[in-house]
C-alpha cells in the first residue's frame, strides 16, 4: 500500500498543475525541442548534391568517348569535397548562385546565365552553393572516357 501511495505522490509531483507545466511535460517539451534539434542538425550536415541525368551518348567520331548531360541541385549551405573529372566539363548554371575554384585559378561566384569550365587535369577545389539558405541548380555537360568515374575524390 505504501508504494502506491508513494507512486501518487511522484505522480502529483510530475504533473502538478499549480506549478504550470509537471516536471513530465516539462521533459517531453525539452526532449521534443532537442529531437527537432538534433533533426534539423543532422539534416543539414546529411544534406547531398541531387544529381539528375539528362542525356548519356558515344561521342560520334572520338572511340571510346561519350557525352553526358546532367543537372546538379546544391542544397542550401551545401559544400562538395575536393575532386576532379577525368573529363572536359562545362556548366551553365540555372538557379541561384554557385562558387567554383580549380587549383591555381580564381574564386568565382556565378548566377543565372554564367558558365564554369574544367579541363581533364583541373582539381576542383571549390565547388559549393554561394547561398545558406536558398538552393542552387545549375547545368553540367561533360565529355570523358567512356567507362571513366564521374568524379575522382583527391585527398
Amino acid at each position: 500500500m505504501q508504494t502506491r501511495l508513494e507512486a501518487q505522490k511522484v505522480s502529483k509531483l510530475l504533473n502538478n498543475p499549480a506549478r504550470g507545466l509537471g516536471l513530465r511535460e516539462q521533459f517531453m517539451a525539452s526532449a521534443k525541442r532537442m529531437l527537432m534539434l538534433a533533426f534539423l542538425i543532422a539534416s543539414t550536415l546529411m544534406a547531398e548534391e541531387t544529381i539528375t541525368p539528362i542525356m548519356s551518348h558515344d561521342l560520334a567520331g572520338a572511340s571510346g568517348k561519350e557525352v553526358l548531360m546532367y543537372t546538379v541541385d546544391f542544397p542550401p549551405g551545401f559544400s562538395s569535397p575536393v575532386h576532379r573529372h577525368d573529363a572536359q566539363v562545362s556548366l551553365y548554371v540555372l538557379e541561384g548562385s554557385v562558387v567554383m575554384q580549380v587549383k591555381g585559378g580564381k574564386e568565382i561566384t556565378l548566377g543565372p546565365g554564367q558558365s564554369f569550365y574544367e579541363n581533364p587535369d583541373d582539381i576542383h577545389i571549390v565547388s559549393r552553393n554561394a547561398s545558406s539558405s536558398k538552393p542552387a541548380k545549375f547545368l553540367v555537360f561533360l565529355i570523358k572516357k567512356k567507362d571513366a568515374p564521374l568524379v575522382i575524390p583527391v585527398k
